[in-house]
């Protein structure tokens, strides 16, 4: 196969606006997508994401030697990463090369050891939800972003579905949007979910909270309110997962590796309340003049609870 063979190949299949990830979001998107890939793909992202100089020198036959894989199987995964080729892949690691090679850290994921003093627990800690929320930041698409926002700012009502540490995540988004005057329901209980859902009309939204998106008490409802005409959004770590068929508009979030002291539950509800977080200013943007005395009343319906109490 050819060199321009290769990169013809390479760019096939990719909408004419798609727009690669900047090399600082490649890590990110590593981190994001490559539990969802086949072992063979993990191999080539593995490997451009931790030697970025070292692939970026590589044609695709060296970066598919160097891996153990074929040209395909690299210029699959250039593409699954958002590059329309192999070239644009290697001008990313370039310039993510020169990003580390000017004096920032490269980034690293700290496994927890069950001996570890308390003091590098909360350093490790700390250190991984930053990255969490950077690779989430790095990976967010900011126009499918807006889009939510717009419906959620003109929504008649809001349907939140999570379950477990999502559901958490569920409820902190619609104590939000209440607090500004917004309509908005969480639900945990699958089987209320979806009547309420049966509920739902243009006009309206629902939200599905699931990091893995294939869990099936969250896709119902979602599809349910997606038949019904509502404006779906997914909030998710998998952005191929099933929860995303049912979605008009789809987040990212990224998570670290998971561990045995790490369940992946808990840096995806990191990711997951920022984008939540994201939703929420956005909307308060959107509806001002409405969102701010909303928010001023409830502050001071509960300021009495704050003050100190006599003695």
């Amino acid at each position: 196969m050819t060199e321009k063979v290769k990169e013809t190949f390479g760019n096939a299949g990719q909408g004419g606006g798609a727009v690669p990830p900047a090399p600082a979001a490649l890590a990110a998107k590593v981190r994001t997508l490559a539990p969802s890939m086949t072992r063979s793909m993990q191999r080539v992202a593995e490997a451009v994401a931790g030697d970025p100089a070292g692939c970026a020198a590589l044609t695709v036959t060296g970066l598919a030697e160097r891996t153990g894989t074929s040209e395909a199987t690299v210029v699959r995964t250039a593409r699954l990463l958002g590059y329309p080729g192999y070239r644009d892949l290697r001008l990313a690691l370039a310039g993510l090369a020169a990003q580390q090679q000017s004096g920032r850290a490269p980034a690293i994921t700290t496994d927890i050891a069950v001996d570890d003093p308390i003091a590098d627990v909360v350093a490790k800690l700390a250190h991984d939800e930053r990255q969490t929320l950077a690779d989430t930041a790095a990976g967010l698409d900011t126009v499918q972003l807006g889009a939510a926002v717009s419906a959620l700012a003109g929504a008649r009502r809001t349907d939140v579905y999570g379950i477990g540490a999502s559901g958490l995540v569920a409820q902190d988004l619609t104590q939000k949007l209440l607090r500004i005057g917004r309509i908005a329901h969480a639900h945990s209980d699958p089987h209320l979910a979806v009547t309420n859902a049966v509920q739902l009309r243009a006009g309206d939204v629902a939200i599905a909270i699931t990091h893995s998106g294939a869990t099936g008490d969250v896709i119902e409802p979602l599809r349910v309110a997606f038949e019904r005409g509502a404006t779906t959004v997914a909030i998710t770590g998998r952005p191929g997962s099933s929860v995303t068929r049912y979605a008009d508009h789809v987040l990212t979030t990224s998570t670290s590796r998971e561990s045995e002291l790490r369940p992946a539950a808990m840096s995806s509800r990191t990711s997951q309340l920022l984008v939540v977080d994201c939703l929420f200013v956005g909307v308060a943007q959107r509806t001002y003049e409405a969102a701010a005395p909303a928010l001023a009343a409830s502050y001071e319906a509960l300021a009495h609870r704050h003050r100190s109490l006599p003695r």
